[in-house]
């Protein structure tokens, strides 16, 4: 088989160099600093902070006040390449609810409250990165975690 040179040097398929480190790191969309708390973890990791950043945040525009889930690998060569998920659904229920937090005590006091049609919009965001094929099961998911946070679902 035949392939291009760019195929032999994309970062995707880095097969020279082997994979050292794996962090996983929630970060706003669009506003990655080398502050503290990421620049130290991936300083840690030898990862270049400035260009991370750079392309986190050229990555991440379209997704600006949201807090994105991110999967950094780290190869051996000081290389790197991530890989961005969806937002937590603590986030998303918060931002749904107009919450700033969930209740210190769900089951006595609620924190806020969402609809049902809120609820199936966050199951079917959150739907690649679940573990289920329908979105019924997600919103069970997603309802269970509204439970646990004081947030009541109308319909």
């Amino acid at each position: 088989m035949l392939f291009s040179q760019s195929f032999y040097s994309s970062k995707l398929l880095n097969f020279m160099a082997t994979l050292v480190k794996q962090l996983k790191l929630q970060i706003p969309a669009g506003k990655a600093v080398p502050a503290p708390p990421l620049g130290p973890a991936l300083g840690q990791a030898g990862v270049n902070i400035g260009e991370f950043v750079n392309q986190f945040n050229a990555a991440t525009q379209d997704q600006m006040g949201n807090i994105v889930s991110t999967v950094v690998n780290v190869y051996d060569d000081r290389t790197f390449d991530f890989v961005l998920k969806t937002p937590p659904v603590a986030s998303l229920i918060f931002k749904a609810a107009g919450v700033k937090g969930g209740s210190g005590r769900p089951n006595v006091k609620k924190a806020g409250s969402i609809t049902d049609a809120q609820l199936t919009e966050i199951a079917e965001i959150k739907m690649p990165d679940l573990n289920v094929h329908d979105v019924d099961a997600a919103k069970k998911i997603v309802a269970g975690s509204c439970r646990s946070m004081g947030i009541e679902i109308k319909d």
